[in-house]
This record gives C-alpha cells, structure tokens and sequence, in this order.
C-alpha cells in the first residue's frame, strides 16, 4: 500500500509513512505467536471448565477424563512456532 484516501482523494505515502507502516507490519507478525497461543488456551481453558464439575471434591474422576482433562492441561507445551499451535488437535471429550 503506497497511498492513502483522504476526503476520497488518493495521496501517495511519505517516505516516513512507508517506513512506519513497516514497522508496525513487523510487529503485528511478531506477535501472531503471542495472538495464536491466546486463542488456543481460551479453547482449552473453555473445555477444561466444562468438565469442571466433575473434578469437584465430592466426585471421584474416571480414569478417562482425567487424563482428557490432562491432555487439555499440557496441550500448550512445547509449542514454539504459530504453525504448531494452528495445527493443535484437541482430544476428545469422555
């Protein structure tokens, strides 16, 4: 993008304009593993709570969802790129 619409009128950008808006293209891609890894543990966080009620003192966990409860827990680990955790696949739910 090398201009900008003003008042529907096309103006090129200046110099100074063009090098701001690389900077901030290169810090929105900095931070699309940040944006990725927020995504992803509110999904997790959203299916952990919803087996939350099965965890309370007065039940006792079957073996199954403890460990999908587990699985959704360590899902984050080891995780470095935007790719890995795009191509995250939840377990299912017991």
């Amino acid at each position: 993008m090398e201009h900008k619409i003003i008042n529907g009128i096309s103006i090129p950008l200046t110099a100074e304009e063009i090098s701001a808006r690389l900077v901030d293209e290169a810090t929105w891609s900095e931070g699309a593993f940040d944006r990725s890894m927020v995504n992803l543990r509110q999904k997790r966080n959203a299916l952990l709570s919803s087996t939350d009620y099965l965890a309370l003192s007065d039940n006792t966990l079957s073996p199954t969802t403890a460990t999908y409860r587990q699985a959704l827990r360590d899902i984050t680990e080891g995780l470095t790129t935007k790719d890995e955790v795009e191509a995250v696949v939840f377990p299912t739910k017991p």
